[in-house]
């Protein structure tokens, strides 16, 4: 395991996105600061509660689908703090050969992942940035764990709406696209503003404060970011309506603020 700095350099002046989404899910592993901004967003959208934990429900669903499909290997970029059941604990439990690569920027991410995300000889973590693709697939940990003669799965699960416009996330996931073998796949999930346009410029206030400010896109914005893959069915739609493994609440559907999709390059 990389951990890339060391772990005193957690910062604990500001909220971090990764440790407001673990409070988002019930978690423990954060800091007051995070807890505060956290609360603060709930005070404006109670609903961001229900739509992290649809888009944790559909991360397993992805999962899943992907091994079921014959996927045996994962680069999950924006791991987030642990929480079980994780990418690897859900891929191979379908099955048991599938190699799990995580990447996440936050060291109190990595002061985990030996107990959580290291279980087998078949995964990994390293810190890296998403936003340098060069780098991450040039990490010895990929070489180690990722063939790139054979299909790869890249999760970016509830990270892509940290990445500003200046930054140009469609350019950013075209340089992953074009390393990966026909037969891959991109899981994405993207925060919205299309359901709770009232609520969705104040929570950007509150993600400004945050170590990584919060861009919030529509589901025009979000396509283009699939270019290159084609979409599985049923494109891309609010989390809870991909592929539900049980009837699901058409009014938390209304309000779920997340798009979710799976692409496959052909």
């Amino acid at each position: 395991m990389d951990q890339g700095f060391p772990v005193e350099q957690i910062d604990t002046s500001r909220p971090h996105p990764a440790r407001m989404y673990d409070y988002f899910l019930g978690g423990k592993d954060n800091y007051q600061v995070d807890r505060e901004a956290a609360q603060e967003i709930l005070d404006l959208s109670p609903d961001v509660v229900m739509g992290a934990r649809a888009n944790r429900d559909f991360l397993q669903r992805a999962v899943r689908f992907l091994v079921e499909s014959g996927v045996q290997q994962i680069i999950d970029i924006g791991t987030g703090i642990p929480t079980s059941p994780n990418t690897h604990e859900v891929a191979q439990a379908v099955s048991k050969d599938v190699r799990v690569a995580y990447i996440d920027n936050d060291p109190i991410v990595a002061t985990h992942a030996g107990g959580r995300l290291l279980g087998t000889g078949n995964t990994g973590f390293f810190l890296g940035d998403m936003r340098e693709p060069a780098s991450i697939l040039q990490h010895p940990t990929i070489g180690e764990l990722i063939d790139f003669d054979q299909p790869v799965a890249l999760m970016l699960v509830s990270v892509l709406h940290f990445v500003t416009d200046e930054q140009d996330p469609v350019g950013m996931i075209a340089a992953y696209r074009d390393v990966l073998p026909a037969g891959s796949h991109l899981v994405l999930t993207h925060a919205t503003g299309d359901f709770h346009r009232d609520e969705v410029d104040e929570v950007t206030k509150v993600y400004q404060r945050s170590t990584a400010p919060l861009r919030a896109r529509s589901y025009d914005e979000v396509l283009p970011l699939f270019a290159g893959f084609d979409l599985v069915e049923p494109g891309l739609v609010q989390v809870p309506m991909w592929r539900p493994d049980t009837e699901f609440d058409h009014d938390e559907v209304a309000r779920t603020p997340v798009y979710g999709a799976i692409g496959r390059k052909a």
